[in-house]
């Protein structure tokens, strides 16, 4: 009885919320998630003064403009090369991660924000536009990277019973990320033609601030246990996260997950792809990540001016009104966090998505009748809104969550590389087309 009694104790010790681990936490997320989903809204706002920017370059250098359909082709690369970037970072994470570890990954991609950060800064002191559709390729590759590489990371640093709340926590910085980026982008703070390079320039601070602090936090345990085979490093690493010094439990079941995965060894992606016994968990995550991009979420902040713009809101409100959408998705987010562990992560993702297919219908009806009816343009607010709301309770962040669930130490890096480069691929179609789907 009194050796039960110690059993549950020392479960509830490692799985309390130390200091440690909520540091970690927001120093990784606010150092790379945050990034990804600052550059995904950085760039609406102040998109007619960049687009200005390119035609003023081409006629400095040739004497003449260029004509609407070829700078609606330059401006769709400069959104959509951040999504391939993102592919080609997730098509980087099995090797790195395997290489140099969760947390050393990290800490190498913040060279694929800190330069991007300083070329986009200064692009129009160095009059080229070319600068920027490079930079939004390369700083893709940074957020390719973190978007698989931080929810892996926490997931094996925290506690089973946190995993869940902790594991939305990525997400939730990506949508305070797109947040900031709206507001920074209001058209008397930087979203103007003096303010823009700095709006884009921005980024590199976070990476800044993970580069100087994430040295004093301890890599992933596991990946210390299990791929460099150093226990005393791994159990020092542990009783830090846990604030305990009994972590002998939790290195037990770690070798005990190493052993029975021996069988199976370290699966490559190829493997992956073709191991029978992981067939349904893949055509999971494959189906989860072309949902959440597919339904055009990523479009609503690579373009959310234009679309209420033509949703029929008038021009000197509409940022404000992406603010609050941006401002909304942050709320529903932080309740994700709450109530991922407690309503469970199949619930929440039916939810979410039956919301977004009502809302879509009924934006759908709101959009045809707009011109003769008086009240539309609200509905159609209200239905953008509500699609988001949707999204962020759901879609958005179980995805994360799922992956490092599902998988174990040898298949985890592969399963986020395929789980990444399904997102990331979806994500640029969805920004490579829209613009043109909008003319339309």
């Amino acid at each position: 009885m009194e050796k039960e009694e110690k059993k549950n104790e020392l479960v509830e010790i490692k799985g309390s919320l130390t200091a440690v681990l909520v540091l970690v936490t927001l120093v990784s997320t606010f150092g790379s998630s945050f990034q990804y989903g600052y550059n995904v809204a950085s760039v609406n706002s102040p998109s007619p003064f960049m687009k200005d920017f390119y035609n003023e370059t081409i006629i400095y250098r040739s004497g003449s403009s260029i004509s609407n359909s070829f700078l609606s082709l330059l401006w769709s690369l400069t959104v959509s090369l951040y999504p391939l970037g993102g592919l080609i970072g997730s098509l980087m994470v099995g090797p790195l991660v395997n290489k140099i570890g969760r947390k050393g990954t990290l800490l190498f991609n913040n060279i694929f924000s800190i330069i991007p950060a300083i070329l986009m800064g200064t692009s129009v002191l160095s009059k080229s536009f070319e600068v920027i559709i490079a930079s939004r390729l390369v700083i893709g590759i940074c957020a390719g990277l973190s978007s698989n590489v931080v929810p892996m990371y926490l997931g094996e640093m925290s506690p089973k019973n946190l995993r869940g709340g902790i594991g939305v926590m990525p997400q939730l910085m990506i949508t305070i990320g797109i947040l900031m980026a709206q507001i920074f982008g209001i058209r008397f703070i930087l979203g103007n033609t003096e303010g823009w390079p700095i709006l884009l320039g921005i980024t590199g601070i976070p990476a800044v601030f993970e580069l100087l602090s994430l040295p004093f936090f301890p890599e992933s345990p596991r990946y210390t246990l299990l791929h460099k085979g150093k226990e005393g490093k791994a159990k020092k690493a542990l009783q830090r996260l846990r604030a305990c010094e009994d972590v002998d439990d939790e290195i037990e079941e770690m070798y005990l997950e190493d052993q029975s995965e021996k069988s199976e060894g370290q699966l490559s992606v190829k493997n992956l792809c073709s191991f029978r016994p992981l067939r349904w968990q893949l055509i999971c995550i494959i189906a989860l990540n072309m949902g959440q991009q597919l339904s055009g979420i990523n479009a609503v902040y690579y373009y959310a001016d234009s679309i209420y713009l033509s949703a029929g809101v008038e021009a000197n409100t509409v940022q404000y009104v992406t603010v609050a959408t941006g401002a909304v998705n942050v709320v529903m987010t932080l309740a994700a966090v709450f109530i991922v562990d407690s309503w469970g992560r199949r619930i929440l993702l039916l939810v979410g998505f039956g919301t977004c297919c009502i809302s879509c219908v009924v934006l759908t009806i709101a959009l045809i009748f707009q011109e003769t009816v008086s009240w539309m343009p609200y509905l159609s607010i209200a239905c953008i809104i509500t699609y988001v709301i949707g999204h962020a309770i759901g879609p958005s962040p179980i995805p994360y969550v799922i992956t490092t669930e599902m998988f174990r130490q040898a298949s985890r890096p592969s399963a986020f590389m395929v789980a990444g480069s399904v997102h990331w691929l979806s994500n640029f179609i969805v920004g490579l087309i829209f613009e043109f789907l909008m003319k339309s």
